[in-house]
């Protein structure tokens, strides 16, 4: 896989926190955050694709019993009996 390099920009405070996190985990900073954009990037597009399913049952809509037969008006719907 190509890398690219990019410049980030961190609090001092929470670059400290990452690098305390890296040595803990015997990695690198680099893989620590490459590792999170990675997750971040899956999470996301797993979320899209469970959106689309289920826009896509929506649209194809629900069988609600009527079948070919016209649904009734509002006036029978509540006309008393």
């Amino acid at each position: 896989m190509e890398m690219q390099n990019i410049t980030l920009s961190l609090p001092k405070s929470t670059l400290r926190k990452i690098k305390l996190v890296a040595a803990k985990r015997e990695t690198s900073i680099s893989k620590l955050m490459t590792d999170a954009m990675e997750k971040l990037a899956s999470e996301d597009e797993s979320y899209i694709q469970a959106r689309d399913r289920q826009l896509a049952i929506l649209e194809k809509g629900f069988d609600l019993g009527f079948g070919d037969s016209k649904l009734p008006s509002r006036d029978e719907l509540y006309e008393r009996k």
